[in-house]
């Protein structure tokens, strides 16, 4: 779906939140082989019960790119991702968790060029028991109207 949301359509406290997305095994694997990430805490599950969490535990980066592209309901066509800040994982993610978004729009300031924007959304990743689980700031640059 395609939309214009301008750097003036923005309000701060706006809110937005995804449905669920189940973390299978099928996920840490892959995610494994596309990082060269093969660390014994997302592989190994023998070792794991050895461990603290007493079993694999999903890549930080998995639980942000998922996070990410389940926020990513609607394409707005004014404006486009500029960055992420403040990166933090709260609480480990294992196989068959489910995780949705909350993305609440957190500030708006102006930007070194006056026909654009940024607007920081508070983006913070929930686990089935309500448990925070990740948080991050995303900055958008908006064109404005």
């Amino acid at each position: 779906m395609f939309t214009k949301i301008y750097f003036e359509d923005y309000t701060e406290e706006m809110v937005r939140e995804t449905i669920g997305r189940t973390i299978t095994e099928t996920d840490i694997v892959l995610h494994a082989g596309q990082t060269g990430d093969f660390f014994p805490h997302h592989m190994d599950a023998e070792w794991c019960k050895t461990q603290p969490f007493k079993q694999r535990i999903a890549h930080g980066t998995l639980i942000f790119s998922v996070a990410v592209g389940m926020t990513a309901s609607q394409i707005n066509e004014v404006a486009f991702t500029y960055g992420y800040e403040r990166l933090r994982f709260i609480k480990p993610v294992h196989i068959g968790d489910t995780i949705k978004v909350k993305v609440t729009v957190k500030g708006k300031k102006e930007y070194k060029n006056p026909a654009q924007g940024l607007v920081t959304e508070l983006v913070e990743v929930y686990n089935q028991r309500n448990e925070l689980v990740m948080v991050c700031e995303h900055i958008l640059l908006a064109q404005k109207k």
